[in-house]
């Protein structure tokens, strides 16, 4: 590994499937970096000092030397072309494609609908019915999960799109999930193994 003339900060949560996204790719390229805990159920990223660092307040964010990067795809496609090294994203073109699709439904059309501002934010609560809140968000989840199923089932192998580890990640999708869970950069990524995790 290259020596790295200032550690990489990341400011997570650890129950934040965005910032569990950036752990594994940080762990894939084999980069070491300081945690720093957000809690997001006290509200610290909504405080002044935080929104500096990312004005929406979400997590994760990336800070290297003086750089600062926010959002989960925004982060991983700066730590690919930064730090080449475990490439997340494969040289064919075509199968980088489906990976940065694979990705981007992910994080734009399922991963949303499931974090603390669509489901605590009140939005659907308020504008539909209390009790619309999750049959909404799991309808547009598992809308998400049948695209991805659909759109995998040709390009998958041990991994999502192949036998390499990519950016992209889902009876198909449990099985990709059963293969990832398997290694151990995504092993130590998991929720429960962060610093800032409730004991058991």
């Amino acid at each position: 590994m290259a020596q790295q003339e200032k550690k990489l900060k990341l400011y997570s949560h650890w129950r934040s499937s965005c910032s569990c996204r950036i752990r594994i790719a940080l762990n894939l390229k084999g980069l070491e970096y300081q945690y720093i805990p957000v809690n997001l159920f006290k509200g610290e990223q909504l405080s002044p000092e935080f929104k500096k660092l990312n004005p929406i307040g979400y997590v994760p964010v990336l800070v290297d030397g003086a750089m600062v990067i926010s959002d989960s795809f925004a982060i991983c496609m700066y730590l690919e072309e930064k730090y080449p090294q475990h490439p997340l994203l494969p040289s064919d073109l075509q199968t980088r494609a489906i990976n940065l699709q694979v990705a981007s439904i992910v994080c734009s059309s399922i991963q949303p609908l499931q974090n603390l501002a669509a489901l605590v934010g009140r939005y659907i609560e308020e504008k539909v019915s209390p009790d619309e809140t999750i049959p909404w968000a799991k309808f547009h989840i598992e809308n998400g999960f049948e695209a991805l199923e659909k759109l995998l089932k040709d390009h998958a192998g041990r991994y999502a799109t192949g036998d390499e580890v990519f950016m992209a990640k889902f009876p198909l999708l449990s099985r990709l999930n059963e293969a990832y869970n398997g290694l151990p950069q995504f092993q130590n990524a998991m929720p429960e193994k962060q610093p800032d995790a409730p004991s058991a």
